[in-house]
């Protein structure tokens, strides 16, 4: 687990904070008072506290700023509520001063705003938190300071729910996603809870998974309380978007803007902001993308949960109210027509109609983006309409989408589930093209290996390569190389070593390892690029993206009951989310990288097989046992898990490398190392090694070409 010295990732803002902090003393969060104590004040209180090794201070202090956050919110939406049914907006009237009773009962309700937020939460000017600050909380930052927090003091299921609330937001950080396996073996049965969890998403989710165990009324009840949470979320959503709203272009100080122009600017920015609450409200905690289709799908998965018990002229009512998003949808028209079909003699099914706040919603919506364009075209307003509900959800299998009804009876009525079509990948997938080399020798393919893409390979390079590879390596790694020195990235219980292909070749050069034995690291990763392009039949030219020799040595005396990974299951192109069966294909995740392979030296070591598993993290669907001259390459994205088991003896060595068929990834140092082998190789061996070494590359070659970062190697 995690030690006091390490920071949980706090912003530099917080060092200003905390020498401005209303908390003089350590830790120091004052008692609870009327005005609402400003929540910065508050999280910097606690993460002073947590530093002076305060840990009971710091608990409380953050706890506090976390209610203090929330209770803002809840008074705002309070006072805004209650201020819109107090004073009502007058309607225009024509002639001259028939403008003023609009802008009195503006006027009126802006004092209304002020006295009844200033009653709870004192000046406005408090709780102006800084941008960092807030981002701090968005991220859910202050669940990590809580969670060290509470190991401390020892009080672990409190900090295993702290633990998870943050890991829900940052699914990519591997050290707490350790912390929630040690709490789950040294607590027992530990029921993690996400503290900042929105109930309709959390409700949505469990009735999607009680109708694919065909619980169809359970699933039923879910989903009718997530849309009930839905309407009531959009409601406040668009009620906290009327606060203050940044103007990009302008310093205030300096705005001239006329009177109309002032309003529509303002108005603009938050009807922008309204308009964006259905993105809001699809998105979970920590993604960027939304649940595509997010609110139709409700009523897409009721309309068949509906008709399974029996309740036909509510099956329709969903059916109809899922075609005012899509009334072309050719499933849902049968279905809804079939409903009909079986009401007809009971009732008229023409007097069921689709639910009235979906309608509302939608009316809304659209009025909203015909404001918005029209601004566009007119005030030169920036804004290009995103489209928020896609035909077609995340999830592509037979039960995401139900609908599609078959009319042949098989004792009596019988609804097929049918899937909807699949967006078509943006290549042909196929495999099984020349291996281009004699010496190497093919093992498995994808059906083999139980999954899509992969490919299992012997022989590609020999012993004697690997024996020269590993003598590279011992010369020219560095513990964290890839990880911003971090020599334990993914497991306390490993050290990890790594070096790239251009500093194989600058230590060449340089005279510290043999330049023969170097320009074979370089050779190797161009064999191997070669061979996956053509085994796979990639009719574009396959570049590098990331090439990384690295190593993992088990270090003694931390190997006894060790329950971990030595690299946590992982896609390399998207961030997986094993509880709702996805990969989210956004950024920290190193989307750009197509294919992948891991060339492995050596067998002398305990454990560290690699595993490909499904979607869920846990089901291994091949096990693969490395040695020297084994190649293993894989497509990158969600249909390709894997990770690494622990390796719990001796040092487990492999070159990893990625790639991509996007040229603007290729990568930077790879591109410099083809522009320096026969450079290199021209250049007689200098008596005294030069301080620096580095090869530069035309302007024009160097610009717009990104480096990927960060080492994921398996």
């Amino acid at each position: 687990m995690a030690t006091r010295g390490s920071r949980p990732g706090g912003t530099l803002l917080l060092v200003v904070l905390l020498q401005q902090a209303a908390c003089q003393a350590a830790g120091g969060c004052g008692g609870e008072s009327s005005p609402l104590e400003p929540f910065d004040s508050l999280y910097a209180g606690g993460v002073e506290a947590y530093y002076g090794g305060d840990f009971a201070a710091a608990a409380r202090c953050l706890e506090r700023a976390l209610r203090s956050r929330r209770e803002l919110r809840e008074a705002r939406l309070r006072c805004r509520r209650s201020c819109r049914g107090q004073v009502r907006l007058e309607e225009l009237g024509s002639g001259p001063g028939g403008e003023l009773p609009f802008w009195g009962a503006l006027l009126r309700r802006a004092g209304c705003l002020r006295n009844c937020e200033e009653a709870r939460l004192g000046a406005a000017s408090r709780h102006r938190a800084a941008e960092e600050v807030r981002a701090d909380f968005q991220r859910r930052v202050p669940y990590s300071y809580l969670q060290r927090a509470y190991i401390q003091l020892n009080q672990l299921e409190e900090a295993a729910n702290a633990a998870h609330t943050f890991f829900m937001a940052n699914p990519e950080h591997m050290e707490i996603q350790q912390d929630i396996e040690n709490y789950k073996t040294t607590s027992g049965k530990v029921s993690l809870i996400d503290r900042e969890a929105k109930p309709h998403m959390e409700d949505y989710t469990a009735g999607v998974r009680h109708y694919d165990r065909e619980e169809y009324g359970l699933a039923i009840e879910f989903l009718e309380r997530a849309l009930v949470g839905y309407y009531s979320e959009d409601e406040d959503c668009q009620i906290m978007c009327e606060g203050p709203q940044r103007f990009e272009e302008h310093e205030y100080l300096d705005y001239k803007a006329s009177l109309y122009e002032a309003v529509a600017d303002h108005y603009m920015q938050v009807l922008a902001c309204k308009h964006d609450c259905v993105r809001e409200l699809a998105t979970r905690s920590g993604r960027i993308s939304p649940i595509e289709n997010f609110l139709p799908l409700h009523y897409d998965y009721l309309q068949f949960a509906y008709y399974r018990v029996g309740d036909y002229v509510k099956a329709l009512e969903c059916a109809r109210s899922y075609l005012l998003f899509h009334p072309d949808d050719e499933d849902v028209l049968e279905n809804a027509s079939y409903y009909e079909g079986l009401l007809e003699g009971t009732m008229d099914p023409g007097t069921i109609k689709p639910r009235k706040e979906a309608k509302a919603l939608l009316r809304r919506h659209k009025l909203e983006s015909h404001l918005l364009q029209v601004a566009s075209a007119g005030l030169g307003f920036a804004y290009t309409e995103p489209n928020y509900w896609k035909r077609y959800g995340a999830r592509q299998d037979e039960h995401s989408v139900p609908s599609s009804i078959s009319n042949e009876p098989e004792e009596g009525p019988r609804l097929s589930l049918a899937k909807k079509p699949t967006p078509k990948p943006d290549r042909e997938l196929k495999e099984g093209g020349p291996l281009l080399y004699s010496d190497v020798k093919f093992v498995y393919n994808s059906q083999q290996l139980n999954g899509t893409q992969r490919v299992l390979l012997d022989n590609v390079i020999s012993e004697e390569q690997c024996r020269e590879l590993h003598r590279v390596a011992s010369g020219i790694m560095l513990a964290g190389d890839g990880y911003r020195g971090k020599t334990s990235p993914h497991t306390p219980n490993e050290r990890f070593e790594g070096a790239t292909v251009l500093k194989a070749l600058k230590y060449g050069y340089e005279g510290r390892v043999p330049l023969k034995s170097a320009r074979l690291f370089y050779d190797i990763s161009e064999k191997a690029r070669r061979i996956v392009e053509s085994y796979f039949m990639l009719n574009s030219t396959l570049y590098f993206s990331y090439t990384h020799l690295v190593c993992r040595t088990a270090l003694s005396g931390q190997q006894e009951r060790r329950n971990d990974l030595s690299h946590p299951i992982h896609a390399d192109n998207c961030l997986l989310d094993p509880e709702a069966n996805e990969c989210w294909k956004e950024p920290p995740a190193y989307t750009f990288r197509d294919y992948s392979a891991l060339l492995y030296m050596n067998a002398d070591f305990e454990g560290g097989e690699f595993i490909f598993t499904e979607m869920d993290a846990k089901t291994v669907t091949a096990s693969i046992k490395p040695k020297c001259g084994r190649m293993i390459s894989f497509s990158s994205g969600g249909e390709n898990p894997h990770g690494v088991k622990a390796v719990t003896k001796g040092q487990r060595c492999a070159v990893a490398l990625w790639f991509t068929l996007d040229p603007l990834y290729r990568e930077l140092e790879r591109i410099q190392a083809d522009a320096a082998p026969q450079a290199v190789c021209l250049l007689p061996l200098p008596l005294t090694p030069p301080s620096s070494f580095s090869f530069t590359l035309p302007q024009s070659q160097a610009s717009g070409l990104l480096h990927a970062g960060r080492a994921d190697g398996s």
